[in-house]
């Protein structure tokens, strides 16, 4: 199954206040049928009055943590997608409030790749976050040290449990 595949036709709200990520996202998911949006009243709206298979959330500039509430409520799934915001912690407070991955913009151009393991586990009925941890785990050790999952070693340690 090509990679495309399971992304093809998926309605996608695409939420940055960067022309250029809006831009690049567009491109690389020219697949899904787009929707954009560069602030939080924009997709505020949008989800609230749209239907979304997916929504990518910057977290800074647009309340990115507030639309995620929302898209939680209305069963569209979500990813995070940050650079400023890219810690630990925001990984975790991410994952906590319902995001089902959490991609850093540096990894921006891998999203086709991510989007399809995310949807093919959640299809299989496996662990989304287990993925994640899969091909996560060496770029944080290497951006945040082999000591990354101490301060929350509960929560990593349970999160490729959870399905």
């Amino acid at each position: 199954m090509k990679e495309e595949n399971l992304l093809q036709g998926k309605k996608v709200l695409i939420v940055d206040d960067e022309k250029d990520v809006l831009d690049t996202l567009r491109q690389l998911l020219s697949m899904c049928e787009i929707t954009t949006a560069a602030t939080f009243e924009q997709a505020k709206g949008l989800l609230e009055t749209k239907g979304f298979d997916l929504a990518i959330l910057d977290i800074m500039g647009v309340n990115g943590y507030e639309l995620l509430d929302i898209a939680k409520q209305r069963g569209i799934i979500s990813v995070m997608l940050t650079a400023h915001a890219l810690s630990v912690e925001s990984t975790v407070k991410s994952f906590k409030k319902g995001a089902v991955y959490f991609l850093p913009k540096d990894e921006m151009h891998t999203i086709v790749a991510h989007l399809t393991d995310m949807l093919r586990a959640a299809a299989g009925g496996e662990s989304v976050w287990a993925r994640w941890l899969e091909r996560f785990d060496d770029y944080y050790e290497r951006r945040f040290g082999p000591d990354w999952k101490d301060k929350d070693k509960d929560f990593w340690d349970k999160l490729p449990y959870l399905t």
